[in-house]
Parts: structure tokens; sequence; C-alpha cells
């Protein structure tokens, strides 16, 4: 039973593990701040612009339902509701967008990082140990270091 204990605490204390766990309360945050821009920001003027109607709401009646005198159903209707469809595409381009922003911008610190001709950025150890690696064995095969840069 003792190493059931300890197999069962280097798996939960990974860094795969916490990693997935950060990134899930993180993406549950990140899903209200999206739910609540779309639908307190965008969706308002976009319901402005379509003459105050509401975009959840918006449906298309193929067929109306029967009703008798007492307004008991007889025969349900068929109704086709877009509009929930339509906001929800709204908080996925929205999504997508922040997405390829954040994307983005870790990129151009990424390359910025990797540059070798960038002085101002510390070059990570494994990356230069890569590079020196590389070098000497342009070197050995008689190619000069001035060469040695990557193509662009």
């Amino acid at each position: 039973m003792p190493g059931f204990f300890s197999e069962f605490k280097k798996f939960a204390v990974k860094g795969n593990m916490i990693d997935l766990a950060i990134g899930v309360v993180i993406g549950t945050s990140f899903n209200k701040i999206v739910d609540v821009l779309v639908k307190q920001v965008i969706t308002p003027p976009l319901g402005y612009l379509t003459t105050g109607i509401e975009m959840s709401n918006l449906a298309w009646v193929i067929r109306e339902p029967v009703t008798n005198s007492d307004g008991e159903v007889i025969t349900e209707g068929v109704v086709i509701g877009y509009g929930l469809f339509i906001e929800t595409l709204i908080d996925f381009f929205i999504i997508a967008l922040v997405l390829f922003l954040i994307v983005r911008g870790i990129n151009a610190l990424r390359d910025e990082a990797e540059d070798p001709k960038n002085e101002t950025v510390p070059t990570p150890k494994d990356i230069q140990l890569l590079t020196d690696i590389r070098d000497e064995m342009r070197l050995m095969n008689g190619s000069p270091r001035e060469s040695a840069q990557p193509p662009v």
C-alpha cells in the first residue's frame, strides 16, 4: 500500500498534471471573460443595429403552434432558433481572435529570445549549446564560422 501512495504522489505532482490543472482553471476564467464581453459589450450594439432585437431570441417559425381557446397547445409548432447559434459564433470568433493574438505575441517573444543576433536577450543555455555544437560541426567540415548562421 505505501507503494501505491508514493506512485500516486509522483503522478499528481508531475509537471504535466499541474500544467493541465492550471490550464483548465485559466480556460474556465477566460470563458467567463469572453462570455461577459460578448453578452454585455458586443451583443447590445448588434441588437441596437438590428432595431433592438435580442440576438438569442431570433428564430424562424416554419409552422405556428396550434392552440385551443383556453391557450392549451394542440399541435406543437416548428421553430428554428438561429439567434443563439449566431451568438455562439460570435463567441467563437472572439475566442479565436484573442487566442490568435496571444499565440502571436508569445511567438514574437520566443523568436526574439531565440534570435542569435539579438544581444539584448540572453540566449537560453540549451539553445546556446546547440548553436555551439552546430558551429563546431561546420568548422570540422571546413565551413567558415561566419556562414554558420541559419538561412532566413
